[in-house]
């Protein structure tokens, strides 16, 4: 794989109430990932960028929200978003990463 490719293909890490549940009880981390990325190129970019091992990867599409300002509506954009679960004793630290 191209390796300027696997360098875009993570957006962000999503810091939420529900992926630190995930982290803490399944091993796993959750990315922000381009919307046209597949599970190959995450896993790829996960391990080229971190330096751990990579045991299985999930993806979810995010839907667009409908919102309102007054009296016009308008959507959000849809996103993907990636469950990353590491191999026993790995683990990424995020804040270091920032």
């Amino acid at each position: 794989m191209n390796q300027d490719r696997l360098l875009q293909v993570l957006l962000a890490p999503v810091i939420s109430e529900k992926s630190t549940f995930v982290a803490d009880k399944y091993e796993q981390v959750v990315f922000r990932v381009v919307s046209d990325a597949t599970k190959p190129e995450i896993k790829a970019a996960v391990e080229l960028l971190f330096k751990v091992q990579v045991e299985s990867v999930q993806i979810t599409n995010v839907k667009p929200k409908q919102k309102r300002i007054g009296r016009s509506t308008g959507w959000r954009k849809g996103w993907k978003k990636a469950y990353v679960a590491l191999k026993p004793g790995q683990e990424i630290d995020l804040q270091a990463a920032q």
